[in-house]
């Protein structure tokens, strides 16, 4: 990579870097993971930056998703230990409880299916339309509605802490 290439390549990184980093963390569900995550799409980037056309970050962001998914594919199913008792339920009126809430929300989404979970992060916490969403991850419009539906499914079901006040786009967020 030339000079000028690379500046603009760390300018992009500079602008980017703080977005990127928080679409890792919502597909990994862990700091380290993240980060390498980033690390993985962003040099795959830098190695065809000459070549890009278009929106680097979409480029870099779609390299994580399906380097996720991949993952994902590869890791083996989480087993679950029973237990003698069940655990007390939060209290959803205090940070704690909301706290609670959060951290169930991320176990749940970390069984989803890669997909349903991608599809979840991209349209609810990147807050992209049906369209952007299924450009980004090489998909129809109606697999990303179908998928976004099973999803929620699978959240009322794995997790039905979180459906007291049933579970709702803002609650994603």
């Amino acid at each position: 990579m030339r000079e000028p290439e690379r500046e603009q390549f760390r300018k992009f990184v500079a602008d980017s870097g703080g977005r990127l980093i928080r679409v890792a963390m919502a597909l990994t569900g862990d700091r380290h993971a993240a980060e390498d995550l980033l690390q993985s799409a962003l040099t795959s980037t830098a190695a065809r930056w000459r070549h890009l056309d278009g929106d680097p970050e979409a480029y870099v962001r779609r390299a994580m998703y399906h380097a996720q998914v991949t993952i994902w594919r590869r890791r083996q199913r989480l087993r679950e230990t029973p237990t003698a008792h069940m655990p007390e339920r939060a209290d959803h009126r205090d940070e704690i409880g909301a706290t609670d809430r959060r951290l169930a929300l991320r176990q749940a989404l970390m069984r989803l299916a890669p997909r349903q979970r991608a599809v979840l992060v991209a349209r609810f916490y990147e807050d992209l339309s049906e369209e952007d969403t299924a450009a980004l991850l090489g998909c129809s419009p109606g697999t990303v509605r179908s998928q976004l539906h099973r999803a929620l499914a699978r959240l009322r079901q794995i997790a039905p802490e979180l459906h007291d006040d049933h579970l709702t786009e803002e609650k994603i967020r």
